[in-house]
Order: C-alpha cells, then sequence, then structure tokens
C-alpha cells in the first residue's frame, strides 16, 4: 500500500462491494479485527467469515466513508459514516447509520489489527431493537470500556 489513504480506500471498498478475499488480503495473516457489535476476529478465515456471514449475511448496500485520516508511525486513525440496510428478520429494510472512529495498527504495510469505538446504541434505535437488546449492548460496551482502562488509574 502506498498511503494509509489508499488502504482506507481500499479497505471501504471491499466492505462496500462484499469483496472477502481483497478485505482478507488487506490483514496480516494474524490480523485482528475487533468489531463493536460482532467481537473480535483473528486470522484471515474469520476475517472471510465475519465479513460473509456477519456483514453482508445481516445487511446489504454498505457505504462506509473515512474522514480526517491520521497516521503516526504504525498507528493510524480516521473518523467515520457507515451505513447499510438491514436484511435481518425483524429490522429488514431498515436504513442504519452509525458514527465512530477507526483504529489501523499497520505491520508491513498490512492490518496488523483493527478496533473501532462506534455510537452503536444508536443503531440499535435505528433498527428498532427492543430496549432489552439496548440494555445488553450498553452493559457489553461498558465492560468493553472498563476491560481496556487501567484499573490503577482508574480505581475501579
Amino acid at each position: 500500500m502506498d498511503s494509509f489513504v489508499e488502504l482506507l480506500r481500499c479497505f471501504t471498498a471491499a466492505v462496500e462491494a462484499g469483496d472477502v478475499e481483497a478485505f482478507a488480503d488487506l490483514f496480516t495473516d494474524d490480523g485482528v479485527y475487533d468489531d463493536v457489535f460482532y467481537g473480535v476476529f483473528e486470522g484471515r478465515a474469520a476475517l472471510r467469515e465475519m465479513m460473509a456471514g456477519h456483514f453482508h449475511g445481516n445487511a446489504r448496500d454498505f457505504r462506509w466513508e473515512m474522514h480526517e485520516p491520521v497516521i503516526s508511525g504504525s498507528v493510524g486513525y480516521a473518523h467515520y459514516t457507515f451505513s447499510y440496510t438491514s436484511t435481518m428478520k425483524h429490522s429488514a429494510g431498515k436504513r442504519v447509520v452509525f458514527s465512530g472512529c477507526s483504529q489501523f495498527k499497520l505491520r508491513e504495510g498490512k492490518i496488523a489489527a483493527y478496533r473501532e469505538w462506534a455510537f452503536g446504541l444508536a443503531g440499535l434505535s435505528q433498527l428498532g431493537a427492543p430496549p432489552e437488546l439496548i440494555a445488553r449492548q450498553a452493559v457489553r460496551e461498558s465492560e468493553r470500556i472498563k476491560r481496556a482502562a487501567d484499573p490503577s488509574v482508574h480505581q475501579i
């Protein structure tokens, strides 16, 4: 990859097109994708399954814009706007728009680790998710934040 901006273009194009192989090829063999909803996927086989089974298994008409990309050494960030049309049973046909931030840890021009922070509860609300599902996701997000925090600094 010639530049971080080009990597982002290829990344979003692969997701939008559902191009499982192009997506997996952007990652190192042991690459990790930490998705705010679906969890952690490690290795190209798992990344292919995530893309085919979860992303394109539950939605269509993806659009993903990366805004204000920055990179320092081997770590890049971009704010994003992400949308899709749900194909899930209880929300089929609903269009959902998310906003968040992506972190890319790079190694030898490939993505070694991807993680994101997103306003996921807003997406669930747009899908018409029942309150108990929204509450479960809020607890999951809260636990994720607490696990990542240094307990000695944050007194948790």
